[in-house]
């Protein structure tokens, strides 16, 4: 056997792998090399701002030797391709390092035991917003598409435009002055009792909900109603409707299959959104998530804090985009079975 003989048959296997199986292969290398990317630029923004973990940590006791002995225990005293390489491989191990209130007490508080309940707490509430975004989108995109140009399609727009073009904390605040200031309905301060599930007292969740879904619909369903616009001038609608087929029967087998990967990945984006969207409204509503923790955490200046939960959110961002390529590739025909991309 030649030695490009060989060489073709060890190829063989790759050229016969799956479409799927590579794109899912290329889209998590790409995945990873960003992540590792995104470490490196969050390291040194951190690095480089203005203040210090050991002086906050310290407070007015930030004498010289005490605050030497604390940079040197919170090892900031190290040269920073160490504190990156030690940070990095904690990251991977799953350690996430101790937090600023762990060496202001002289204990031991990881930062995974500080930011795990705050974590729960974000994925209730962005749960909760995401169902309603997502049906009521669906809904008007849909409707939107199917009544396009007529008056029903311009008030769905006029309607979802208002609350959408507002940045978040101001539509909170006008709702939270109308539901609370006004008609006193719903209790300004989104509290949870630390430990306890947050839908037990779920008449907290509803202003940060009505403040996502209000500026998050609007944009969805209009994405939607292009999606939908799209599907309906399809060939195979055009051909459904010829055949006499009648227009909810056509919309419902051919329409919305078509449009079924661009729909896909708007809820990706509307999830991808909520993970910033959540930054603001918990810190308007007091809410206690993983974003108000974030912004603590930064004006402690505890920077492995921030670093570990960037991270996190940068890791859910990535994998949503990931599977949402898979998903579209399984839905589209063309890509599963191998068409040039």
């Amino acid at each position: 056997m030649t030695a490009a003989t060989t060489a073709a048959v060890e190829t063989a296997p790759a050229k016969n792998t799956h479409p799927l199986a590579r794109l899912a292969a290329r889209r998590v290398f790409e995945g990873v090399l960003t992540l590792f990317a995104l470490s490196l630029l969050v390291f040194i923004a951190t690095s480089i701002l203005p203040g210090d973990a050991a002086s906050s940590v310290l407070g007015k006791q930030a004498t010289g030797p005490a605050l030497k002995s604390m940079r040197h225990a919170m090892g900031l005293d190290r040269p920073l391709v160490v504190q990156y390489g030690h940070w990095l491989s904690g990251l991977l191990h799953g350690d996430l390092g101790n937090t600023a209130a762990g060496y202001a007490s002289g204990g031991h508080v990881t930062v995974w035991s500080q930011i795990s309940d705050k974590l729960n707490n974000s994925l209730a509430l962005a749960g909760t917003a995401f169902v309603p975004i997502a049906v009521l989108s669906m809904l008007l995109g849909v409707f939107a598409a199917l009544k396009a140009g007529r008056w029903q399609d311009q008030l769905i727009s006029t309607v979802t435009l208002v609350p959408a073009a507002l940045p978040e904390f101001v539509l909170g605040t006008v709702l939270l002055a109308v539901l609370f200031t006004w008609l006193d309905l719903l209790p300004p301060v989104s509290f949870v009792v630390p430990g306890t599930n947050p839908f037990s007292a779920g008449i907290t969740l509803i202003l940060p909900v009505l403040t996502l879904v209000g500026v998050t619909v609007g944009p969805a369903a209009r994405m939607l109603r292009a999606g939908m616009l799209e599907a309906l001038d399809a060939g195979t609608v055009a051909v459904a409707r010829m055949n006499g087929l009648s227009e909810w029967r056509v919309v419902r087998r051919y329409a919305l299959r078509n449009a079924l990967a661009p729909t896909i990945q708007v809820f990706a984006l509307i999830a991808q959104y909520l993970v910033g969207g959540l930054l603001i409204v918990e810190n308007l509503f007091g809410y206690p998530g993983i974003g108000k923790e974030l912004v603590d955490a930064v004006t402690i200046h505890d920077n492995l804090e921030v670093q570990s939960v960037t991270m996190l959110l940068a890791a859910f961002y990535v994998a949503v985009t990931i599977v949402a390529d898979l998903l579209v590739m399984i839905v589209v025909p063309k890509l599963r079975t191998g068409a040039p991309q």
